[in-house]
């Protein structure tokens, strides 16, 4: 028989799968507003806390949105309904629905934000790129593919994944073959290093620097193919949406989830 939990019951859920104390010291994961006694009937995943995933929640009649990115990720003195923030915070409260943030810590746990990429991307997932102290899981995942070439590959990438303005940026030659490779979701400039160690033929994530793109290009690394941040992690949201569900009912507790297929890409258009 299944029952319907509290919020607190489901951010322990949440919490079993993706554990916040392997959050970068930096991150701020976790619950951001809502009663830990309300019930919990509904739930919509997406990857960002903004004015349209609230909308969309609010609209389905969500008791809890769970997001990729927090909301609050530097510091505030204030949520008043003066900021995009304080905004939020208040349509959320006013709603009854809650909103709950699962970010690096689910970057590095297994069936995580990369994980989700790999598969959306059609790859064989076969270690951790960055392995944290347990040696399993981690940043960032190397992976194989078959035998194709950069510029097929790049297209795959294209075709794979939600389209956004920022489209699919390649650094290398299209010709060059590629078996293995390497995928970060999310902002992965710091991990191109481990990639060229990895031995990895391109790199797929986003949001690299020009000069760290640049550098990477002039000590020789691996290929790059370069999306838009909401693109390389959206794939997570439907994933993550089935792994809760199927973790609520595991622990006996009987909740709607939904996903969200809006585009919340910061960037609408190119010339």
């Amino acid at each position: 028989m299944t029952a319907t939990p509290r919020l607190a019951d489901v951010v322990a859920v949440v919490h079993r799968r993706y554990d916040p104390v392997s959050a970068e010291p930096w991150d701020a994961v976790g619950l951001v507003c809502g009663d830990p006694a309300a019930a919990v009937r509904r739930i919509l995943v997406a990857v960002d806390p903004v004015a349209a995933t609230v909308d969309e929640a609010l609209g389905l009649g969500a008791d809890l949105l769970l997001t990729h990115h927090p909301l609050l990720l530097h510091p505030v003195s204030s949520v008043a309904a003066t900021t995009p923030a304080g905004v939020v915070v208040h349509r959320l409260v006013s709603g009854g629905c809650a909103l709950l943030a699962a970010h690096t810590n689910a970057d590095v746990a297994r069936e995580g934000v990369s994980d989700a990429l790999a598969a959306a991307l059609g790859l064989t997932v076969v270690g951790p790129l960055l392995p944290a102290a347990d040696g399993t899981t981690g940043l960032g995942r190397v992976c194989t593919t078959e035998p194709t070439t950069l510029g097929a590959f790049a297209a795959h990438v294209g075709a794979s994944l939600p389209a956004t303005a920022h489209g699919v940026r390649v650094q290398g030659d299209a010709a060059t073959p590629v078996r293995r490779v390497a995928v970060v979701g999310g902002s992965g400039g710091d991990a191109l290093p481990a990639a060229a160690g990895a031995g990895v033929d391109v790199v797929v994530t986003s949001d690299l620097k020009h000069h760290v793109a640049l550098d990477h290009r002039e000590l020789g690394g691996p290929a790059v193919v370069d999306v838009a941040h909401f693109a390389s992690e959206w794939p997570w949201v439907p994933s993550y949406a089935s792994l809760l569900h199927r973790d609520l009912l595991a622990a006996g507790y009987d909740v709607e989830v939904q996903y969200s297929s809006l585009v919340t890409d910061p960037w609408t258009s190119r010339a």
